[in-house]
C-alpha cells in the first residue's frame, strides 16, 4: 500500500517518508545541483527566470462553463 501524502504541507521541515518518498529522484536532483552550482550562477539563473516572467503577457484563465 503506497502512502498518498501532500508533501508541500507536510515535508516543511524536511521530507516524513524518507526512503519511500515518490519524489526522491528529484530531491536527488535538487541536492546534486545545490552541491555544484556557486551561489553567483544561482543568482543569474533566478534573475533571468525572472526578467522572462515579467516580460511574459498575462495568462488568462476561464474557468469551465458547469
Amino acid at each position: 500500500m503506497e502512502q498518498k501524502i501532500d508533501c508541500a504541507q507536510a515535508c516543511v521541515n524536511g521530507c516524513v517518508l524518507g526512503d519511500k518518498c515518490p519524489n526522491i529522484e528529484f530531491r536527488e536532483a535538487a541536492a546534486k545541483f545545490i552541491e555544484e552550482t556557486p551561489l553567483d550562477k544561482m543568482l543569474e539563473l533566478a534573475q533571468e527566470r525572472l526578467r522572462k516572467k515579467m516580460t511574459e503577457p498575462p495568462k488568462w484563465v476561464f474557468p469551465e462553463d458547469p
